[in-house]
């Protein structure tokens, strides 16, 4: 899959395992991601591409805020 600005992860190893975040940008090898709370948008992680496992959805950066990331992301975390 084509890592893309938008997309959302699954983080696979670290403190933020397990944990649902968005792609920021991308830089080579990694990817910063956020979101909304304890990552927010301002301020993402930088993370091993590696470390990540993608999901099919994408969400539209433009205009959004942490409030509205971290219930974006909080569907995501409920369907499992």
């Amino acid at each position: 899959m084509k890592v893309q600005k938008g997309s959302v992860v699954k983080a696979a190893a670290g403190r933020d395992n397990e944990g649902h975040f968005v792609v920021t940008d991308v830089q080579n090898r990694y990817c910063f991601i956020a979101d909304g709370k304890s990552r927010k948008l301002s301020k993402p992680k930088r993370k091993n591409i590696k470390h990540l496992r993608f999901t099919d959805s994408v969400i539209d950066l433009n205009d959004i805020t942490d409030k509205k990331l971290r219930t974006l992301l909080k569907n995501f975390s409920d369907a499992e």
